[in-house]
């Protein structure tokens, strides 16, 4: 059982489509309460039958920016997107959520998980789905979501049905009733930093430079590793970031497989926290084994890194689009901005003898940063003669995180 507090003050929210998956839902329901929950159940079927839910679907319909009108149509796709976008809408909206199952096929997995991919970090989230053996990467995103295989299809109660259900409740109860005492155990606050393979010797050097001081959270950039880190920003779990490798900004302008999408730094724009950036691996676009490199780009600069990852050498031309992308999201950060160019190469293959070493595309990328980026009083541009692996520039990204997160830190201890 929890504790009667816990219980009391937060609910268990429990999502579906209650007009198909109505008995299987409600068996969750019933775990959850044997555990000492308070359940909240969310009916979020678009066919407008009645509905055993507490929260009725036309008023989660109605959270929605344009109404219930946009919710129920006759068409079962827009009714789909427009319902898990009002759910979505619906779910921050709660003051007493304390974590969210949902169970379903394809349908009810879309319409559950992208409201769970908007909330906080740490807020338990767990969805059994027909759709978890396989790949779940657009159900669980950069979130922390528990997919959970259903094994049989979400259709009934049977002996493997109910198992499976009930291990999805008390795996979700056990969160709620233990997941704080982790977040508090830690004191320092919380860095993220991107690293790729080829900037590796930089991130743990900043990495040992800071650990006293930080909890470092290192991020692998590809792609779903940005969006990561900065869904934990979104969701105010970091002191701010060390964004060493930009890399992922790399493949989204030249076509490569590990892009974090066009709002890559967007985040950065809406809050407020210090910002320290540089230029890693920004020689690159990725694509998987080699026979998968698109036909257009055979008579490109290509590069096994293993037999799984083929790189791809960015041009000049690439680089003076990655160099303008990156300097509009500079531009828009709300914190302070450091950002540090590495003049003697942005990767562990970019450099004499190696076979990205490109200095004129470097020096378009390099150019396109400076030519666009507005400095400030807190807003400054460094470049600097060194590798982005040699010490001195790790030393001097963290020389620039001290400088930028310093009136925070004052303020901390004051």
């Amino acid at each position: 059982m929890l504790p009667v507090a816990a219980s009391a003050h937060r609910a268990a929210y429990v999502a579906g489509t209650f007009d198909t998956k109505g008995r299987e839902l409600n068996y969750v329901k019933q775990c959850l309460e044997k555990r000492g929950l308070r359940v909240v159940t969310v009916d979020l079927a678009t066919s407008g039958k009645p509905s055993s839910a507490n929260v009725h679907p036309r008023e989660v319909a109605r959270y929605h920016p344009d109404g219930e009108g946009a919710v129920f149509t006759n068409d079962r796709g827009s009714a789909v997107t427009a319902m898990a976008l009002a759910f979505e809408r619906f779910l921050l909206s709660r003051r007493d959520l304390g974590g969210v199952l949902g169970a379903g096929g394809s349908g009810g997995t879309t319409l559950a998980t992208q409201a769970m991919r908007a909330l906080p970090i740490g807020l338990p989230k767990v969805m059994v789905s027909t759709m978890a053996s396989g790949d779940t990467r657009a159900y669980v995103g950069p979130s922390d979501i528990c997919m959970m295989y259903s094994v049989t299809d979400v259709s009934g109660i049977n002996r493997i049905s109910e198992r499976v259900l009930a291990n999805a409740a008390n795996a979700l109860a056990g969160m709620m009733a233990h997941g704080a005492a982790v977040a508090e155990s830690t004191t320092k606050p919380a860095l993220g930093l991107t690293m790729f393979g080829v900037t590796t010797t930089c991130v743990q050097s900043v990495t040992r430079l800071l650990a006293d001081d930080y909890d470092c959270l290192v991020f692998h950039a590809t792609g779903v590793g940005g969006q990561s880190m900065e869904k934990l920003a979104d969701s105010n779990l970091l002191a701010g970031v060390i964004d060493v490798s930009t890399t992922e900004v790399a493949d989204e302008i030249a076509g490569g497989v590990l892009s974090a999408g066009p709002t890559r730094m967007d985040v950065f724009a809406r809050h407020d926290l210090p910002y320290v950036g540089s230029c890693g691996a920004l020689d690159m676009a990725n694509f998987g084994a080699w026979d998968t490199v698109p036909e257009r780009f055979k008579g490109r600069n290509l590069y096994r890194h293993n037999p799984s990852v083929t790189l791809m050498r960015t041009t000049a031309q690439e680089c003076t689009a990655i160099g303008e992308f990156i300097a509009r999201k500079l531009n828009a950060m709300q914190g302070p901005v450091r950002f540090l160019i590495p003049e003697g190469g942005v990767s562990a293959i970019d450099k004499p003898g190696q076979p990205f070493h490109d200095p004129a595309a470097d020096r378009a990328l390099f150019a396109a940063i400076e030519a666009g980026f507005r400095p400030g009083p807190d807003r400054k541009l460094l470049r600097l003669p060194h590798h982005i692996n040699d010490e001195a520039f790790a030393q001097a990204l963290v020389a620039a995180w001290r400088d930028a997160a310093a009136p925070r830190q004052r303020a901390r201890t004051a």
